[in-house]
């Protein structure tokens, strides 16, 4: 049974990954190569505790317990020393994912289960950095951590079985719901948001609705809980945008991104995290 785990990257997706961690019971280190981020990342855990603890989902004695299992690095052999499962949620980007587990591979232990949160990119090529790629999965959880209760296993080429259970055991004991997905592009949710998402740029850019009654049109016509320009400036436009251009080239014409989009991440209308998105915080 996995007891420790580290995070690699400490944005929105890796400070509620190691907040759901250490809640869960885990051992739980957090690593960025900026102090600055660690920092920010502390502040936003903390946050979200007392936010937990003020609705009665967390005693103040489990709070300051899981925060004594949560420990802050920003050296990455440090980070991975000993531990027995490691979870990538660095930003959605090959180049800067495969470089960083290639040196998971030569710091962690061997046998150790190793999770990447990318909600679109291919595990199987993620899983060259390994010398055995049996221990490599997906581990996609949804934004924001803490609320959301789903994620998605997604096995690769080479996954073993025991990879997968031991992944499931470990989102069960953070409090989640787990789906098995066979590696494909953008697995079952990225790939039908993102078509969701990019439709929406596409009816705004052609001026048959606004973003606000789009929006409405789709949480109170369709149930969905968040309308799809919401829930792109919770994630961030330039995440949906590279999900997008991954999704394009690898199934066809039907994920172009939509000019609308572009135009925005090139303004660097991000969404929340920057105070501008589709709309303005």
């Amino acid at each position: 049974m996995i007891r420790s785990i580290a995070v690699l990257g400490a944005g929105t997706m890796g400070h509620g990954i190691a907040y759901a961690a250490a809640t869960g019971g885990f051992d739980t280190r957090l690593f960025d190569v900026s102090p600055e981020a660690l920092e920010c990342s502390r502040s936003s855990i903390d946050a979200i505790g007392a936010k937990a603890v003020e609705l009665g989902k967390l005693t103040a004695g489990n709070l300051d317990a899981a925060r004594a299992r949560l420990d802050f690095v920003t050296d990455l052999p440090s980070a991975v020393d000993g531990i027995e499962m490691v979870i990538e949620a660095i930003p959605e980007r090959m180049e800067l994912k495969l470089p960083l587990l290639q040196q998971v591979e030569r710091h962690a232990p061997a046998e150790a289960v190793v999770a990447s949160n990318t909600s679109a990119l291919s595990i199987t090529e993620l899983s060259t950095a390994f010398t055995k790629p049996q221990r490599a999965a997906g581990m996609h959880f949804f934004n924001p951590v803490h609320k959301m209760k789903l994620v998605e296993v997604v096995r690769a080429l080479e996954t073993a079985p025991e990879t997968l259970d031991a992944i499931e055991d470990v989102a069960k004991r953070m409090g989640k719901e787990t789906v098995r997905v066979r590696e494909s592009p953008g697995f079952v949710t990225s790939r039908v948001n993102a078509m969701i998402g990019n439709e929406a740029f596409y009816m705004l850019q052609e001026g048959i609705a606004s973003a606000r009654d789009i929006d409405k049109a789709l949480k109170l016509g369709l149930n969905h809980p968040m309308g799809p320009f919401e829930l792109v400036d919770l994630v961030g436009l330039d995440t949906r945008l590279s999900v997008l251009e991954f999704l394009h080239a690898s199934l066809g014409d039907k994920y172009r991104p939509c000019p609308l989009l572009v135009q925005y991440v090139e303004a660097g209308r991000l969404g929340k995290k920057v105070g501008k998105g589709v709309y303005e915080y």
